[in-house]
This record gives structure tokens, sequence and C-alpha cells, in this order.
């Protein structure tokens, strides 16, 4: 089978091979399904959540990232209650109104320029609040990368925090890419989570080198109280949980979430920079994690996306979202800028 070159999505790398090699590991014997009866390997990677987080949290393993965020938000909202989220959010745009089905509660959608989300624009939603006819905003939910490559900082993410404790509300993260946004800052996951008020995080794993598997992490402790049963309900309770378990249990020993993330951060930079040697295409977005922007001629994306497939992100415009992952090489993207010689100048 030919291999694929893609910078389509880091979900589209495999699985790294300190990760396989602990999936192997664990595929010996009988040990106890669900989770349950303090079985020790998922005991173990929980273990690791709280020495990231602090010992005052609640973790819990489900199959992917739709379902860390439906499930993490719609534990702690009524139907008649609302999600407040930027237009390109995942939770929006991605997830097949998954979030509006299984809750049963509306999404206040927010247009940005960048995927970040300001205190001062959810001020007007605010009239809602007390009156019968419409839905309550209960929750603030952001992706920390967003979905335009941007990275919030500690403090734009307390703003928020301060602004949804002060109105009654909760604050979500969408932390799908949440490796590159702490590699990107230079921070641990504690100091623009849990040190500025985060209620619910999604933590995601898959974009960064496990097979497959994310974690609800409730920050706020007292919000997870009966989750299990959400979790059984959405269908999100793996039988054999230790391989969910153990991804993790590797991915936060030794930083190797840090040392994925650094590659496919640093292979993204490389990829912006090369890119500016042409006049025809244009970088449209600071490149702050895993992801770069660019706009190029419409007449080539076609003949270029025949040899490395990525997605175009605004067909208006022609601009183009270009993903690096974990496994990204120098010379994918020395052939990619080649491809592109062929056509641009």
């Amino acid at each position: 089978m030919n291999e694929i070159k893609s910078f389509a999505s880091d979900n589209w790398s495999g699985v790294c091979p300190e990760v396989m090699e602990a999936l192997v590991k664990v595929n010996h014997g009988h040990i106890a399904a669900y989770g349950e009866l303090d079985e020790a390997v998922t005991t173990a990677a929980i273990e690791k959540f709280k020495k990231y987080f602090g010992n005052d949290i609640a973790v819990f393993f489900v199959y992917n990232g739709t379902s860390a965020n439906v499930l993490g938000t719609s534990h702690v909202i009524r139907s008649y209650q609302a999600i407040v989220a930027a237009h390109s959010a995942h939770m929006n745009d991605d997830e097949c109104g998954a979030p509006e089905k299984i809750s049963g509660s509306k999404i206040l959608q927010l247009e940005t320029e960048d995927g970040k989300i300001k205190p001062e624009q959810i001020l007007p939603l605010l009239n809602s609040i007390g009156f019968q006819h419409h839905s309550q905003p209960k929750i603030i939910s952001i992706s920390q990368v967003t979905e335009k490559g941007t990275v919030y900082k500690p403090e734009e993410v307390k703003a928020l925090a301060e602004f949804a404790h002060a109105h009654n509300m909760y604050l979500h993260m969408d932390g799908a890419r949440i490796s590159n946004a702490a590699v990107s800052l230079g921070m641990d996951f504690k100091s623009f989570t849990v040190d500025v008020g985060v209620d619910v995080l999604s933590f995601g794993g898959t974009k960064n080198g496990l097979m497959f598997g994310e974690a609800v992490v409730f920050l706020n402790k007292v919000l997870a109280a009966d989750f299990e049963y959400t979790r059984k309900q959405g269908m999100q309770l793996h039988s054999k949980m230790r391989f969910i378990s153990t991804q993790f249990d590797r991915y936060l020993t030794d930083e190797l979430w840090k040392k994925n993330a650094s590659h496919a951060n640093k292979m993204a930079e490389m990829l912006s920079e090369k890119l500016q040697q042409f006049e025809q295409v244009i970088v449209t977005r600071k490149t702050e994690a895993n992801g770069v922007f660019a706009i190029i001629p419409k007449e080539v994306l076609p003949k270029v996306q025949e040899e490395y497939f990525f997605h175009v992100w605004d067909v208006n415009t022609s601009e183009v979202r270009l993903m690096c992952s974990w496994d990204t090489a120098p010379e994918d993207i020395d052939g990619f800028v080649a491809a592109l010689k062929k056509w641009v100048k």
C-alpha cells in the first residue's frame, strides 16, 4: 500500500510507537472490564492526570472528542439552557448537531475573526436570563487550540471564567489539541486550566499520537457527580477500558505528549516559513500551534492536492488549512513546497 502524504488533519496520522508499544503490552491476560474493581491500568492513568491537574479532579475516559464535548457539557446543563461558543468551534460546526440533539440545548454562536470569544461578546446574551421565552446561557465553551489555529492565553481564559462564574455559568474547554497549546504557551496544563477557572475539560490525545480515546476531566469536581451514568447512557463506557487507559498512562509519562506536540508545532512553523517564498501564496494567520492557514490560487489547489491532500478552509477566498502531526517530517514539507513550485511563483 502506498503511503499517503497529507496535511489534511492531524487525525490522519497513525499511532506513535510508544503508545503502540503500550497497547501491545497491555494486550495480555484478563483485566477487569469497564475500569471497575480498582483496575490497575485505569487507576494508573487517572493518577497521571492528577499529577498534572491536581488531586481534586474527576477523570472519565471516552472514545472520541465529540463524545467528550457532548457528554461533558450535557451533564451540567438542562435542555432549556444554552451553550455559548464561537461559530467556528468544533462543538458548533463539526459535530453534526450532536450537542443539541443529545442535550436538547441550543448553541448560541458568536462570530470571531481569530476563533477566540471575549466576555464583551457574551454580554448581550445575558439579556435572555430570566426571560422564559429564551434559552438561558449556561456554558461558555472555548477551543484550545482554536479551529483557526490560535491559542488562548491564560489571562484570556481567566477573563472568560470569571465572567462565567459571575453570571452563574460554567466554562468548558475543548482541548482536542491541548498539548499543542501547552507547547505554544510554554506552560503546563494546569496553568491555563485549573489555575484560571476552567470547570470542564475535554482532554484530547488522538490528534497527537493516540489510537483512540479522549478524557472528560471535571476540574470542578462537584460537577462530576453521577457522570458515570451519563457516560454509560451516552454509549461511551468502553468495556475493555485498559486499551484507552494505557494510552493515556503512556502519553502522560516522560512528557510524551510534549515531545509529539513540540515536533508538530515545529513542523508547522517550518512550513509557514517556507511558504513565504511564494509571491502567490499568502500566509493568512500567525502560526501559533500545528496549523498553517494560507491562500493558494484556486486553480492550483486540485493539482497540488493530487500529491498532498489538504482541506480548503474557505472556498470563497481560497484559504486552506495545512495541519502538521507528530509524524510530519521535514521531507514532507520539502515535498509539498516542491509540488507548489510546479504551479506557483
